[in-house]
């Protein structure tokens, strides 16, 4: 079993240093016209190697290009799929804005969405590089509808665009893409429909693997309907169930683990002992070829990044002292 410190999706954009606030100020100056798209798009990239360059610092063993280029991760896959992008609306339980796409007609893919960022960042990191995007069940219910179809229907579109943005991250050289379900553990009573989206997406996956990640609520009720699913990885936030760590050592694993130990939302450091103590329950019982330690969530927008920079720090020392229980 390899055990593999990661990234979980983002990091932050801006930091305390002066140096820090390209990103920030650029982006003020783009809104004012002040400078081009293309001229904000160099910026972008400059954020980019930073992002990377602190993740591989860090020590991590999979690092993701900080989801940079994105807003929030509704609107950055809504705005291309031809969906109208309304107000603003709290994502989750969290102090993190999300603008909100209203759906006044069909659903369709135009191009890919994240492809680009994906190659980009492939080629300034001497690590690998994992694809995130955000799942169709997401995507539909965090969604106002205004068009003819109907929730499930909704879904379905959504799975088939997603399903193509797959392919082509595939396509383009991608070996792991991470999907991102939080709000299935909200409505569990959807799980049916869910997972037919699933099985949509992970169709086109060519020679990738997909790991399904949830997060923000707990996956302990859900956890043996997630292991039946067609993915080759599942990836859990452990911060929201003390029971979800004894679900997952009572039944194993089999797909590759994403273990989210570290919670990607508080300032406050973990204790390695606690964590460890955590990993020595689990670790015997999954029958993963791969385990990847993270944070509970991406911390580009819930952390500042010089604590976001000493939590990666601790998932790579943590990391290293679980080789010793397998």
């Amino acid at each position: 079993m390899q055990i593999i410190a990661a990234n979980h999706s983002s990091y932050p954009k801006v930091g305390d240093r002066p140096e820090q606030q390209a990103h920030r100020q650029a982006y003020g100056q783009l809104e004012r016209k002040e400078i081009t798209k293309e001229d904000f798009e160099r910026v972008q990239e400059k954020v980019v190697k930073e992002a990377i360059d602190e993740q591989v610092k860090a020590g991590l063993g999979l690092v993701t290009d900080g989801l940079i280029r994105w807003y929030d991760p509704i609107s950055h896959f809504a705005r291309g799929l031809g969906c109208e992008v309304n107000g603003l609306l709290r994502f989750f339980d969290t102090n993190f804005y999300f603008r909100q796409p209203v759906v006044n007609a069909k659903v369709s893919w135009k191009g890919p969405t994240v492809v680009h960022e994906l190659v980009f960042a492939k080629k300034s990191s001497p690590k690998p590089v994992k694809a995130v995007v955000t799942g169709p069940y997401t995507l539909a219910k965090l969604s106002i509808n205004r068009s003819n179809a109907d929730f499930k229907s909704l879904v379905a579109e959504f799975a088939e665009c997603m399903a193509q943005e797959v392919r082509e991250l595939s396509k383009s050289g991608a070996e792991l893409i991470q999907v991102e379900e939080p709000s299935i553990l909200k409505n569990p009573d959807d799980f049916d429909l869910f997972k037919t989206a699933v099985e949509t997406v992970t169709s086109e996956k060519g020679k990738a693997k997909v790991a399904l990640y949830t997060y923000f609520g707990d996956a302990a009720p859900l956890y043996p309907k997630l292991m039946r699913l067609p993915v080759d990885g599942l990836g859990l936030d452990f911060t929201y169930s003390q029971r979800l760590q004894d679900v997952v050592a009572r039944l194993g694993c089999s797909k590759d683990l994403g273990l989210g130990l570290i919670d990607g939302r508080n300032t406050k450091m973990e204790s390695e002992a606690e964590v460890l103590k955590v990993l020595k329950k689990i670790l015997p019982t999954v029958g993963s070829e791969r385990v990847y330690l993270s944070t509970s969530c991406g911390v580009g927008d819930y952390l500042p990044r010089e604590v976001a920079f000493k939590k990666l720090k601790m998932v790579s020392a943590i990391a290293k002292k679980a080789e010793e229980i397998v």
